[in-house]
């Protein structure tokens, strides 16, 4: 795709949006009632389900355990039909081992996790479609779950990314701006206090740059928030009006 115009003369992507538009997002709680707690959701066509179980006993040895706080056991993944490449390894290759160490550390610092001394916590995730920014919904769809299970948090955890396009910062962007532009920043913050909690940075960036692109990557994550807290709320509304009925 030599050559290819990732930003109009009008300043519109190639999907349409303006520079700083998210994807749509979609989600809900509850989505399936075999775990502790679960989510979907969707980001443009990024599409990602979440499990959690816990907290519960340590599996497996139990040297393992933590005197003080309670593990947190994730697991990220990818469907083997998620994008146009087939993969032989859906788990245990090392981006997932990556994104799977990413996550562990974002929700260790969400987590109340000295609530759950010598337990362990699992979040399992799984990328049904990918296109672009994974890490971000994953760990979107993943605080929905851990909600839905009950499990105390500092606050909602929001990620999402930034790029930049002819000098023009742009938010959440999808596989083929990934694939053509040269930097991506990833953040993970907690909205309330704007704490960050993830922070990478994917190839090079100007320095006279970097601050609009990281400042709109924030805007991109309490954007986020927003969408999350709002499927919170409706969540919770029909929870109760079942229970009333």
């Amino acid at each position: 795709m030599a050559g290819i115009t990732m930003l109009s003369d009008q300043g519109l992507r190639l999907d349409g949006r303006r520079p700083n538009e998210l994807r749509k997002i979609s989600c809900n709680l509850g989505a399936f009632s075999q775990a502790d707690g679960s989510a979907y959701i969707e980001q443009g066509n990024t599409k990602v389900l979440a499990a959690v179980y816990g907290p519960h006993e340590i599996t497996g040895s139990k040297s393992r355990a933590l005197h003080d706080r309670v593990l947190v056991n994730c697991q990220y993944s990818m469907a083997t039909f998620s994008t146009g490449e087939r993969k032989r390894r859906p788990r245990g290759d090392r981006k997932s081992i990556e994104m799977t160490l990413h996550m562990q550390q974002t929700f260790e610092a969400a987590i109340h996790t000295q609530l759950y001394p010598k337990s362990q916590i699992d979040i399992f995730v799984e990328v049904l479609q990918s296109d672009g920014g994974n890490y971000c919904a994953s760990i979107n769809a993943a605080t929905l779950a851990l909600i839905d299970a009950g499990i105390p948090m500092k606050d909602i955890v929001c990620a999402s990314s930034a790029s930049l396009i002819k000098d023009t910062p742009i938010v959440d962007i999808n596989h083929m701006e990934e694939t053509h532009a040269g930097v991506e920043v990833v953040l993970a913050i907690l909205p309330k206090t704007e704490q960050i909690v993830f922070l990478q940075i994917n190839g090079r960036i100007h320095e006279d740059h970097s601050p609009a692109v990281t400042e709109l990557g924030m805007k991109g994550c309490l954007d986020v928030h927003a969408v999350l807290d709002r499927a919170v709320r409706h969540h919770i509304a029909d929870t109760m009006a079942t229970m009333g009925e």
